[in-house]
């Protein structure tokens, strides 16, 4: 279960100030329900996209205290 931020106060904030589970977590959601959202929730999907280019995207090499992927539960 996602303990954090949720989009009414990160949708104030800057993408920039996100974090990376916040990120990880709010694209899943919005990837499952992408045939359905409106032209602002598209835009905000595509916002958070850019995000997680610009920071190199969300490959991580695994190792004992880590996975390959972001966990935000």
């Amino acid at each position: 279960m996602y303990v954090g931020r949720d989009m009414t106060e990160l949708s104030m904030m800057s993408k920039t100030d996100w974090s990376d589970k916040e990120l990880a977590y709010f694209h899943k959601n919005l990837q499952q329900i992408a045939p359905y959202l409106n032209s602002e929730g598209v835009t905000i999907h595509r916002e958070i996209i850019k995000e997680i280019e610009n920071r190199g995207g969300f490959k991580q090499e695994a190792d004992y205290e880590h996975g390959s992927q972001i966990h935000y539960d």
